[in-house]
């Protein structure tokens, strides 16, 4: 078995710090487990790792494709996959990191077996969207499908058609493919932190961020993104952070408004985040502020009685 070490957590919690520190001390690198820094050029609205941390630790998974492309779970799982083995023929032990839980999941369980989509249904659901827009196609996904549509932001309309593609191609919901599943017979062995804070003190420290973003230039960011030919509507300008600053730049609304709906969205991606987690039976559950030392020790004693060690 190949041991793993996965942090998980909502945004804003601080888990990427606490994984940047325990692979300084461990002597691993950090795979990014997020579905929004795989964007290029889209550094501030994901708060992705500086220039200088990745120095310090060796990321992988960020800045690999371009704002208009798709990415998908099994993809990532894909791609993960091969840098753990690659990290293994290194005797480094891999340190999943991100929020992101249908790529932790894909990379842990393996995937369901995606059917074939008849071309017609994807046109139909195109066609729908553009006649009715994504909210109608959001309320049919809520009524055929709820608990995908919990896992799903509302605006994303890329997740929703794929949602109801593949129920009404298949008369279940994803998660119910989920469920169905065989074992998929990874031979990963991890030990699965989650990093967690009081509901309230991560909400107020996810408006401070979204502060701290615009600060540090996301405005500029955004258009920067746009005047390189980004559409509003391609997968990566989707994110929250970035679509909801879009009215204000294109002067449809006001820049507090824009700030507001940043901040609301940022913190409903908390909640269904949270509710996410509360399906998993986790190792360890720690707050952010939880010491590294202890920490540190406690993933040296799951190595130790690891099945396998890496050599």
């Amino acid at each position: 078995m190949i041991p793993l070490i996965v942090i998980e957590g909502p945004t804003a919690v601080g888990k990427s710090r606490i994984a940047l520190q325990l692979a300084e001390k461990l002597g691993n690198e950090i795979i990014s487990a997020d579905s929004r820094q795989i964007y290029r050029y889209m550094d501030i609205g994901t708060a992705k790792p500086t220039v200088e941390e990745r120095k310090r630790v060796e990321h992988h998974l960020v800045d690999i494709i371009e704002p208009y492309q798709e990415y998908s779970a099994g993809q990532y799982a894909v791609d993960a996959a091969a840098i753990i083995r690659e990290l293994q023929a290194e005797s480094k032990v891999p340190i999943v990191c991100g929020g992101t839980g249908f790529y932790i999941k894909s990379l842990l369980e393996g995937l369901f077996e995606a059917p074939a989509i008849p071309a017609t249904i994807r046109e139909d659901l195109r066609a729908l969207e553009d006649s009715k827009g994504t909210e109608y196609l959001n309320n049919m996904l809520k009524k055929i499908d709820p608990l995908s549509a919990e896992r799903i932001h509302p605006n994303d309309s890329y997740r929703i058609k794929r949602a109801l593609e593949v129920w009404i191609t298949t008369g279940k919901g994803m998660g119910q493919h989920w469920e169905e599943q065989k074992s998929s017979g990874r031979d990963y062995k991890p030990f699965r932190i989650l990093v967690t804070e009081d509901r309230q003190v991560l909400y107020e420290r996810i408006n401070k961020r979204i502060d701290m973003m615009i600060d540090k230039g996301l405005i500029d960011e955004i258009r920067l993104l746009l005047n390189r030919g980004y559409k509003e509507d391609d997968p990566g300008m989707t994110s929250v952070g970035y679509r909801e600053f879009i009215p204000f730049i294109r002067e449809n609304a006001s820049f507090f408004s824009c700030l507001e709906e940043a901040k609301q969205n940022s913190r409903n991606y908390a909640k269904r985040q949270f509710t996410w987690y509360r399906k998993i039976d986790f190792d360890l559950v720690i707050e952010s502020n939880h010491d590294i030392s202890d920490l540190n020790a406690r993933i040296k004693n799951f190595l130790e009685k690891s099945d396998k060690t890496l050599s």
